[in-house]
């Protein structure tokens, strides 16, 4: 036979197969998808810093020095020091406490320089101009969160209050400044009182960790009179700080992916493996009248080929429109720019799928031309004899009813087509157990950072817009905090209230810790806060005075761990510092909290952190309740005791930050895709087994089998597989949960909670577990209905 001969076989059978040629194409079109959107969080979250901070020319370290001990000439010879490979500055730059329509809008450090290009840490405008003039300014940003050119923005100076013009927004790779203004702007912002600082930028020929940095700013140190280094800003913190939520969603992503990879692979392969078999009477014929062995392998490929390039085509589609949201917020995270699927992406996830898909169809294929014509037409479609028959006769002595001890033996006939049935199944309800369990892990995690199921209400002194998300008005950046009869009246109404269960004053500022670069974000509670369900990494939360908890870039960025002792200098912070009398304590590191930043954080009791608790310190109030009490109505309760010239207020805590709303939907969405195509699969091979003993089915219906034993029977030829998949899927989803949330947190830099990954409880496992049945009854009962329906004369002709 010709070559068009053998190509309108293939069509032909395609045209014939149209149930087959759907289900390659969904489940193909849904690997593709989650393949493609795997690549491109891969590359977002590995590639933008990276190819910024080199564009940029980035700054390993930003180094806050004074000038009044360092003169120009002496830091000018630092950049010929060994290790540096070029240096920046000095740029003079201030402090200062800005305000907008007499409201604070926050504290913004300043750097004055002419030009936003240069030797290192090139800014990027991302809308407006450079300074050009006095009384102009650029911020740090991209636009929005109340950024925008155009604002004016009142400052204290020496010689008075100063206007500022935001004529532009500018991104620095290593965020070295809040804004920029000219250089001769920085005398005019300068307030009287503070010294005067300046900015020094490196970059250094070992700068790849926390070590090697602190070792070059010693040596930048020692080259430097006395006193005259001050504050390192690592480019590293930078990094961490601008990692987006992509880079945290890529594991999840990926497990989806494989799983759908894994399921493409078996699908397919079982389509075509079912397709040769349900045609060696087909296949006979066609090497009777002349096709080769390698027309035969090309019809049966081609069969697969179509429906699959329609499938990865439409797969990459969906993929870059499923990327699309996650990429723009990765992109506002970096800070970079806009992101988009890259190319390569695009291209290797269909060819892979492709070139895998023709892998798993080539086996069977190569088996259909093996086949010699008389073999092929004397075979037909029954299975081998003599496979099943111990499984009917089990069946029969276990006293089933007939159409359930038909339905369970029945996969016995095609042990192959059944395993792999059982894998899609297993794969999908892994898929499904684990999305539910994620999804749990992951409230769990934002319950942590949040305090939303331990802390419902929050008293804040107010909110105040700024640079960033509105954020709480700490009364020692205002000019003015509340009195104390105001914070006495909110102690007093909390406990008046009667869902009160819990009241816990919040006090916060910046400490020193000797090994520590910058200042150290501390929390010290005025009373019991074992409630308040921090989440524990390792270690315990602290029980007495001298014990306190850190988090995971304390630990990381000191080299110390849980158990070490540490000094906390409490009295030489500065602007905002905490009161005199106050010094160093020693203090016993005892838990790791779980709170994902690249600033170091501390937490521990104000006998612990004496000096901590002053007025000007007090941020906040937790409050627990009372079960069973509203905190929205407790918080309405509570604001209208206080009066509206009160400016501590009640607000209900709150769940969901963007990235976990964004990352558990996308937890749903490739669940149901996974599910769906394992839906697919198990559709495909229920009715191939219905063409295969649609000779059966025409017998038992003229013996008198009722539709509904008819239906009873075809859902348990997938029953039993459904069963061992769910036994088989429940454990594969548990060590898949906690393997994808501690690569989760290894993204954030961060460790995992014990009781993150604890979400399965037997009962609800076992719920879990009918994932497998649901997913199996799903894909049956389209073809189980069409066995039911059909009369027995249509079946026997269908032969």
């Amino acid at each position: 036979m010709s070559w068009a001969g053998a190509i309108r076989t293939a069509s032909g059978g395609l045209l014939r197969r149209k149930v087959s040629a759907v289900v390659i194409i969904l489940v193909l079109l849904i690997s593709t998808a989650s393949a493609t959107l795997g690549f491109a969080l891969l590359a977002a979250s590995n590639t933008p810093f990276q190819h910024g901070f080199a564009a940029q020319h980035g700054a390993d370290v930003t180094l806050t020095v004074n000038p009044a001990r360092a003169s120009a000439r002496e830091l000018a010879a630092t950049r010929s020091l060994p290790g540096v490979t070029a240096a920046a500055g000095p740029f003079n730059e201030v402090t200062v406490s800005a305000q907008q329509s007499g409201q604070p809008f926050g504290q913004l450090t300043l750097a004055g320089r002419p030009s936003p290009g240069g030797p290192l840490d090139d800014l990027v405008l991302n809308a407006g101009h450079w300074p050009d003039g006095p009384g102009q300014v650029v911020l740090a940003g991209s636009g929005g969160l109340g950024l925008q050119t155009g604002m004016t923005l009142t400052v204290p100076g020496a010689l008075g209050s100063q206007k500022l013009t935001v004529v532009g927004l500018a991104n620095s790779v290593t965020n070295t400044a809040d804004g920029w203004v000219t250089p001769a702007e920085i005398a005019a912002l300068q307030a009287p009182g503070p010294p005067a600082s300046a900015q020094m930028l490196y970059s250094f020929r070992s700068a790849g960790s926390y070590a090697q940095l602190r070792a070059d700013v010693r040596e930048i140190a020692r080259a430097l009179p006395r006193g005259a280094v001050t504050t390192p800003g690592y480019w590293l913190a930078a990094e961490q700080q601008e990692e987006g939520n992509g880079a945290i969603m890529e594991p999840f992503v990926v497990a989806f992916a494989l799983i759908g990879l894994a399921m493409a692979v078996l699908i397919v392969g079982n389509v075509v493996s079912g397709a040769v078999v349900a045609q060696y009477h087909r296949i006979g014929v066609l090497k009777s009248i002349g096709l080769t062995p390698t027309q035969v392998v090309v019809a049966y490929l081609s069969r697969v080929g179509w429906p699959a390039l329609a499938g990865c085509v439409a797969g990459v589609v969906a993929g870059n429109l499923l990327a699309a949201p996650v990429l723009s917020q990765s992109s506002a995270a970096y800070g970079v720019g806009s992101q988009q699927v890259p190319w390569w992406a695009s291209v290797l996830a269909p060819a892979g799928m492709l070139a895998l898909t023709g892998l798993a169809a080539l086996g069977p294929a190569l088996r259909a031309g093996r086949l010699s014509a008389t073999a092929a037409i004397a075979a037909g479609r029954a299975p081998r004899p003599g496979r099943g028959y111990a499984a009917h006769r089990l069946a029969a002595r276990l006293r089933l009813p007939r159409p359930v001890g038909l339905g369970l033996a029945a996969p016995m006939a095609r042990p192959a087509r059944t395993v792999v049935t059982l894998a899609a199944v297993a794969f999908g309800a892994t898929a499904v157990i684990f999305a539910f369990g994620l999804r749990s892990s992951l409230a769990r995690a934002d319950q942590s950072q949040e305090l939303s199921a331990t802390v419902p209400v929050h008293v804040l002194e107010g909110l105040r817009p700024g640079p960033g998300p509105q954020q709480q008005a700490n009364s020692s950046q205002g000019p003015q905090g509340p009195s104390a009869a105001q914070t006495a009246a909110v102690t007093a109404a909390l406990r008046a209230q009667p869902g009160t269960l819990h009241v816990l004053p919040v006090y916060q500022n910046q400490v020193k810790v000797p090994g520590l670069a910058g200042n150290v974000n501390a929390r010290a509670f005025g009373g019991d806060s074992s409630w308040t369900g921090y989440g524990i990494i390792a270690g315990r939360w602290y029980s007495g005075p001298g014990e306190v908890d850190v988090n995971t870039a304390f630990l990381t960025q000191s080299g110390l761990a849980v158990g070490d002792t540490a000094t906390v200098d409490t009295g030489t912070v500065g602007t905002g510092a905490v009161g005199a009398g106050t010094g160093q304590v020693t203090v016993r590191i005892v838990g790791e909290v779980f709170q994902p930043s690249h600033d170091p954080e501390l937490y521990a009791s104000t006998r612990t952190l004496p000096g901590l608790d002053t007025a000007a310190n007090l941020s906040e109030f937790y409050v627990g309740l009372r079960p069973g009490t509203s905190a929205a109505a407790y918080a309405s309760a509570v604001n209208a005791a206080l009066g509206a010239q009160n400016p501590w207020a009640a607000v209900p805590g709150h769940q969901g930050g963007n990235f976990y709303v964004i990352a558990t939907a996308l937890v749903a969405l490739l669940a149901l895709m996974v599910a769906i195509a394992a839906g697919l699969g198990v559709l495909n091979t229920v009715l191939m087994t219905t063409r295969d003993r649609v000779h059966d089915l025409g017998v038992f219906k003229a013996l008198g089998m009722r539709p509904g034993q008819t239906l009873v029977m075809v859902t348990c030829w997938i029953a039993g597989p459904a069963v061992v998949a769910a036994a088989i899927a429940a454990p594969a989803a548990i060590a898949l949960n906690t393997a994808t949330l501690r690569a989760m947190a290894a993204t954030a830099h961060t460790g995992v909670p014990a009781s993150f990954t604890q979400v399965f409880p037997p009962a609800r496992l076992a719920l879990l577990s009918l994932a497998a049945l649901g997913i199996a009854v799903a894909g049956a009962l389209l073809p189980a209905s069409w066995a039911a329906r059909a009369r027995p004369a249509v079946a026997l002709r269908a032969e």
